[in-house]
């Protein structure tokens, strides 16, 4: 059985806008979970950044046809964390 990965998809301005959860690991307090927000928040293609510290997960708006989920996870590991599609 395979766990569902759950997003949602819009168009804005012809854009094709994916929000989508991530489960982030090694984050150890708030300012990790600042710090992984406002990394992506500048990364080109993503809309909107939102992490959780105290329930580990990353919401992240993106533009699909500029960055993919593969990218979101690279970007978040490029700061020192682990992030992976989350299940539910």
């Amino acid at each position: 059985m395979h766990a569902e990965i759950k997003s949602k998809s819009f168009k804005i301005n012809n854009m094709a806008i994916i929000k989508q959860k991530f489960d982030i690991g090694g984050m150890h307090c708030g300012a990790c979970a600042a710090g992984i927000q406002m990394y992506l928040s500048n990364t080109d293609g993503v809309k909107n950044a939102f992490v959780d510290y105290d329930k580990k997960v990353g919401e992240f708006e993106y533009d699909d046809e500029k960055i993919k989920a593969e990218a979101i996870v690279k970007a978040v590991e490029e700061v020192g964390y682990t992030a992976k599609p989350a299940a539910n």
